[in-house]
Order: C-alpha cells, then sequence, then structure tokens
C-alpha cells in the first residue's frame, strides 16, 4: 500500500522552495524565477519537471556542475541568426531571458533563429513556448543533452544512446482559443516520469522500457542503478517514427546550435546540460492577423467537433491537458508523494534550511 500524497498549495510551496534555492546560493530574483517555474511545472501536470528536481539542482550547485547567478552571454550576433551561452547557469532563467531577446528580435526582424548551449537543466520547454504565443509569435524548440550518459535506446536498439530529447511547439491563441502548444519528449516518456513513478513505487507502463539486456521491464529501478553498466533504456515512441524525430532533435540542438552530442566523446560532468535551437516567427510577417485568427478558430472547431471514440473523452487541442491539469490543481493542491517531498526536505537541510524551517513555511498562510 503506497503512503498517502501530500497536497501543498501553490503560494506555499513556492515560498519553501524560493528560500531552499537561497539557501543553495541564489540572488532573491532568481530563486523566484526558478521556483515559480519548478511549481507552474507541477501545476499544468508534469511533476518530472517540477519540485522533484531539486535535489539534483542541489547536488549540482554542489558539484560545480551548475552555477548559481549566471544569465545569458550573447556569443555572436547574426542578425536573424543568433547564438548564446548559458555558462551551466539555471536553465529557467537564462531561458527566460533568451525568449526576451528572440522575441524582441523577431519583431524588429520578423523572424529569427538562435542557437543556446551550455545551459543548465532548461525545466518544462513549454515554458518558453507559452511565453512567445503570449507574445503573438509562434516557436520551435529542439533540444537535447550532453551532460550525464544517454538513456534512451535507438530503434532496434537496445542500450541508451540519446537523452529524451524533447520537441516544442506554440502557436498563438485567438479570443475564443487558448494557445496551441506541442510539448513532448521524443522518448515514450521523459526520464522524470519514470523518477516519479519509482518513487510511488509505481511500475511503468508495457512497453516503456527495456533492461540492461534489451529485455522489455516494467520496473522503474532499471533507469536507476548503482552500477552504471546495469542501466536499462527508455524506448521512442512511435517505434522508427518517434527515433527519427529524436535524432532530429539531437543533430538540430546539439551539431547545428553548436554545443556537442551525446556521442562518447562529449565531456559528461554528471550533470544536465542543455542545448536548444530555437525558431521564433512573428505570424504577421507573414498573414494578415485577423485571417489567422479566423483561421484557427475554424480549424480548431472542426477538429474538436469529431464525435468522442468513447463517451466522456472529446478531442483535445494540444496544451488542453495542461490548462486542464493547472485548474485542478490550483483548486485541489499540488500532489506530491512523500518519498520526493522527503528528499526537497533533505537537499534543504544540506543548504541550511532545517525541516522545522521548512514546515513554518509551509504553516504560514
Amino acid at each position: 500500500m503506497h503512503a498517502a500524497m501530500h497536497r501543498f498549495p501553490e503560494v506555499r510551496l513556492r515560498r519553501v522552495i524560493r528560500t531552499l534555492l537561497e539557501r543553495a546560493g541564489s540572488e532573491p530574483a532568481e530563486a523566484a524565477q526558478v521556483s515559480d517555474h519548478l511549481v507552474d511545472a507541477n501545476l499544468r501536470g508534469h511533476d518530472s519537471h517540477g519540485i522533484g528536481l531539486i535535489p539534483h539542482y542541489v547536488r549540482n550547485i554542489a558539484n560545480r556542475t551548475m552555477r548559481p547567478n549566471t544569465g545569458l552571454t550573447l556569443v555572436r550576433d547574426g542578425g536573424a541568426v543568433m547564438q548564446f551561452d548559458g555558462g551551466l547557469g539555471f536553465g529557467q532563467r537564462v531561458g527566460a531571458e533568451l525568449m526576451e531577446r528572440l522575441i524582441e528580435r523577431a519583431r524588429e526582424l520578423g523572424t529569427v533563429v538562435a542557437a543556446l548551449r551550455n545551459v543548465h537543466h532548461l525545466g518544462r520547454i513549454g515554458t518558453y513556448a507559452e511565453t512567445a504565443a503570449a507574445a503573438g509569435m509562434v516557436s520551435m524548440h529542439f533540444v537535447n543533452v550532453t551532460g550525464h550518459p544517454p538513456l534512451v535506446a535507438p530503434f532496434r536498439g537496445s542500450q541508451g544512446r540519446f537523452a529524451t530529447n524533447p520537441i516544442c511547439i506554440g502557436v498563438p491563441g485567438t479570443a475564443r482559443h487558448e494557445p496551441f502548444l506541442l510539448d513532448m519528449a521524443t522518448a515514450l516518456v521523459a526520464v522524470g516520469k519514470v523518477r516519479v513513478a519509482l518513487n510511488k513505487g509505481e511500475e511503468m507502463p508495457p512497453g516503456t522500457l527495456v533492461d540492461s539486456q534489451g529485455q522489455p521491464t516494467t520496473d522503474p529501478r532499471v533507469m536507476f542503478p548503482e552500477d552504471e553498466a546495469a542501466r536499462g533504456a527508455i524506448l521512442p515512441f512511435g517505434l522508427h517514427k518517434g527515433y527519427c524525430l529524436l535524432f532530429a532533435a539531437e543533430l538540430l540542438a546539439g551539431v547545428i546550435g553548436g554545443g556537442g552530442t551525446s556521442n562518447p566523446e562529449t565531456h559528461r560532468l554528471d550533470t544536465i546540460c542543455n542545448h536548444m535551437l530555437t525558431i521564433v516567427i512573428d505570424p504577421a510577417a507573414l498573414v494578415e492577423p485577423e485571417w489567422m485568427e479566423r483561421e484557427i478558430d475554424t480549424l480548431i472547431d472542426y477538429v474538436t467537433s469529431s464525435p468522442p471514440a468513447r463517451n466522456g473523452e472529446p478531442v483535445l487541442v494540444p496544451g488542453e491537458p495542461e490548462r486542464m491539469a493547472l485548474e485542478k490543481r490550483r483548486a485541489e493542491g499540488i500532489p506530491v508523494d512523500p518519498v520526493t517531498w522527503d528528499g526537497i526536505l533533505e537537499a534543504g537541510e544540506q543548504v541550511g534550511l532545517p525541516r522545522s524551517e521548512a514546515a513554518a513555511l509551509l504553516a504560514n498562510a
């Protein structure tokens, strides 16, 4: 029998995580920004990219493989083509600074392509597409990882060769409809979802994982062995099609973006080092805005008018599940399993936030 889940109001949870990050070395503004990003991921149902990452962040700060209070650095400015370095700073801060620069440039030129290399974990990539969509911009994001050993097997393979390499696309909404948001790992699941299953004492769905011998398994422990040689692998989604998208993200983010790929020669720091290629487009440079809104409304209405295959399960638009989770979790609180919460409290103790103080921060209205 599983232990009961904690449920925390978002305001109190933000306060605890912000304080913990300040004790870990972040300046207050950065701590608030990262805390908000993580809690917002939980609110939208993406627990794999939420506060459960705190122990990893604290460990990487201690190992100096992540550098608090490090902002975005411009490496090359070619007008509509830009290159940036993240200096292994908090991805949530660097990513936000990146989007501010790119939205400004896209407004000026109509479009911009930007490579971001050497940034610590960017968190939930959908956050950046949401920022662009709120500014009326279309955005596309391709991400890879070089900071740790590969976790995802190629199609027909049995050992990891890639990370979970997310692809994200956002399109602005209209007066009637919220923005379109595609935000997905090119693996069947993000590794954080395997970690969440492990902490909850749950099995993974069949067909998601293979063990170190390439045999199918539902045991999440195969992804977190003490002996690296015993690590299993996550499978790409959609067989060969997902594998091809996974490979494409590796090439676009790692090669074209200039940060490097998951090949064995890449220096691995036992951290989470992301590289991202981002394209931002001002749609007003291509189509008349009123026509665009009408066409988006017409398309969404048509697609969602398809009769449900199952009663009570209507057709959804990408981005809608996150908005549904947001409404539910704001009303009911954010669920956190006891293992994950204990890991966060332990990380807090390591940076000078006693459990008693964390509890007081949660209790205060």
